[in-house]
This record gives structure tokens, C-alpha cells and sequence, in this order.
């Protein structure tokens, strides 16, 4: 084994951030690090680890690069769609209007404000709250901002966009009433105790980067962080495929509910 190999470079990693490497699929994983290792004309991971180590803003280009942040604003529209006409519907009649709602990866923010601006046409904004996490800083200062380009704001609703948003230049941003009703934190989904006794869970788009048993893991404490009769939303291009085994139950798309007792 060569001194300073990928399996060196993980666990220098987890000491630096407590990012846990060996929870994400290694073949991809490895292929993005060497990538930034060579942007930034470095060979060799003990001379990236050095340079990360020191530089503060190269740690967290390295984190940012490393988390994968692919989000906008009501992506997958249709299945957006189904959780406003059914599923919100669903949930309120069961647990009243004032849902207590977590997106558990929120990346840059698209996702905490589409849940909001959805909600927004049930409730007034003062009964809605949203609790939103992710392990990337960067993201999470431009979630905090709420500033845009068009083309990340493209798919929101004309009558959500001239309500909540407002244009400056070629960007877009989001008001402060909508701002207000989330609350960001930096934590890690695979470190960190979760919030209980929510009643919809939305984190897509995001376990797809996990090994399986990383997903298996985050899964269950989905599970145990929903109440009853909750929902969890994950993304298209994800499935759980022992959900009998953890105790969800499938409904339509891509929600899965926690039985009521």
C-alpha cells in the first residue's frame, strides 16, 4: 500500500472535516477528488491534504465540490404537483396546518423555499416552518442569501415568482417572508442526531452518492424521525428498495409513509 493511496487520503479527510468518505460510492467519489487534485495542479493526495489543511477556502471548495449541489427550484415539477394537490392535503388533515417539515439536504436552498412558496397556497406564511440542514457551508451562505439565476428559478409558478421573488439584473431573489420561514443549520446526515417527530421528510437527489449501507442507515433514521402517519419524499432518480424492511409503506411516486399505529 502506498503511503499517502486513497485510503490515506479518507481518513486524513475525516479527521480534518468528519465528512465520512466511505460512506459514498468510492468509484465516483474518487473520480471527483482526483478531478479538483488536478484543477488545482497538485499531484499527489499528501500534497492536496496539505494544501486543504492550511488553505481555508480551498477546504471548502473541496467540501462544496465534494457534496454535489444540483438543485433548483421545484425540480421534477409534476411530482411537486402531486405533494400540493394530495399529499400537503393529506398531511393537514391528519396533523393540522401547522406541519413541522425538515429537508434534510437543502444544498443552496431551492428546495426549503419551494416547500415554503408550495405551502404558502394551503397556509398563511406565519403558520409555516421549516427546518433545513446540509454539511456544506458554502451552499448554505447562499441559501441563507436566497439569490438566484433565472435558470435556477425557471420552473417556479408565474404567481409564486411575482409574489415571493423579485428580479435584479439577471438574477432572481427570494423575499425576506419566505427567508423567515426557514430555518438552515450545518449538520451531517451521517454524524449527527436527527430532529424527531416530523411529519414530512424531503431530502432527493442526494442518497443516489451513498454506498447502500450508508442509505440503509439514513433511511431507518428517517423512519424514526417521522411520526406516524408521516411522509418521507425522495428524489426520481432514487428508490428504497427494502422499505418493507424498514417499515415504510409505498404510496404514489416517490413518497413513502411511516404507518400510523
Amino acid at each position: 500500500m502506498a503511503a499517502f493511496d486513497y485510503e490515506w487520503f479518507k481518513g486524513e479527510v475525516y479527521k480534518l472535516t468528519k465528512i465520512d468518505l466511505n460512506a459514498y460510492k468510492e468509484k465516483q467519489m474518487k473520480r471527483r477528488i482526483d478531478t479538483l487534485i488536478a484543477k488545482n495542479e497538485i499531484t499527489g493526495y499528501d500534497k492536496y491534504m496539505e494544501l486543504i489543511r492550511k488553505n481555508k477556502e480551498k477546504r471548502e471548495e473541496f467540501i462544496t465540490y465534494l457534496t454535489i449541489n444540483v438543485s433548483e427550484f421545484f425540480r421534477n415539477i409534476d411530482q411537486w404537483n402531486l405533494m400540493d394537490k394530495e399529499m400537503v392535503p393529506e398531511l393537514m388533515d391528519k396533523f393540522g396546518k401547522n406541519l413541522k417539515i425538515w429537508s434534510a439536504a437543502c444544498s443552496t436552498g431551492d428546495e426549503p423555499y419551494t416547500i415554503v412558496m408550495l405551502l404558502s397556497k394551503h397556509v398563511p406564511l406565519d403558520q409555516i416552518s421549516v427546518l433545513a440542514w446540509d454539511i456544506d457551508t458554502v451552499a448554505l451562505a447562499k441559501a441563507r442569501a436566497g439569490i438566484y439565476e433565472a435558470k435556477e428559478v425557471q420552473n417556479v409558478p408565474a404567481d409564486l415568482k411575482k409574489k415571493y421573488m423579485k428580479q435584479e439584473g439577471n438574477k432572481w431573489r427570494v423575499n425576506d417572508e419566505i427567508k423567515s420561514r426557514v430555518t438552515f443549520k450545518q449538520a451531517d446526515l451521517l454524524r449527527d442526531a436527527y430532529p424527531k417527530d416530523y411529519h414530512l421528510i424531503v431530502c432527493r437527489n442526494v442518497l443516489i452518492y451513498f454506498t447502500e449501507e450508508a442509505k440503509d442507515g439514513i433511511f431507518r433514521k428517517y423512519y424514526e424521525t417521522l411520526k406516524p402517519g408521516g411522509m418521507l419524499f425522495i428524489g426520481s432518480t432514487e428508490q428504497i428498495i427494502n422499505y418493507k424492511d424498514i417499515g415504510f409503506q409505498r404510496k404514489k411516486s416517490f413518497y413513502y409513509e411511516k404507518p400510523e399505529a
